[in-house]
């Protein structure tokens, strides 16, 4: 059974920084690109960023610059690096693996940036 557990959400000011954590089990990590997304409320699910099994990244341009994805194979988990945030960057973060079977989701975890 594959499960995702997002950690590291919190409330923060405007500028300031939080590194989001994902730990995968059920998969062999190694094996799969991750991805982070979030959703806004009103709005939807958009894909933050992506890295792949190489550690290739690619960012959504509202976030390039400011936050990097990174993973530890050895740690089965993803992170997310949040810098300079901003009140735009409020959402639930989502951590997302694709299998050869289906799309798996986290449980996500609430970031808040307040002005």
């Amino acid at each position: 059974q594959v499960q995702l557990v997002e950690s590291g959400g919190d409330l923060v000011q405007t500028g300031g920084s939080l590194k989001l954590s994902c730990v995968a089990s059920g998969i062999i990590f190694g094996a799969h690109g991750m991805a982070w997304y979030r959703q806004a409320p009103g709005h939807q699910r958009e894909l933050v960023a992506v890295i792949t099994t190489g550690g290739t990244t690619n960012y959504a341009d509202s976030v390039k610059g400011r936050f990097t994805i990174s993973r530890d194979n050895a740690k089965n988990t993803a992170y997310l690096q949040m810098n300079s945030l901003k009140p735009e960057d409020t959402g639930v973060y989502y951590c997302h693996v694709r299998t050869s079977i289906r799309h798996y989701w986290g449980q996500g975890t609430q970031v808040t940036v307040s002005s």
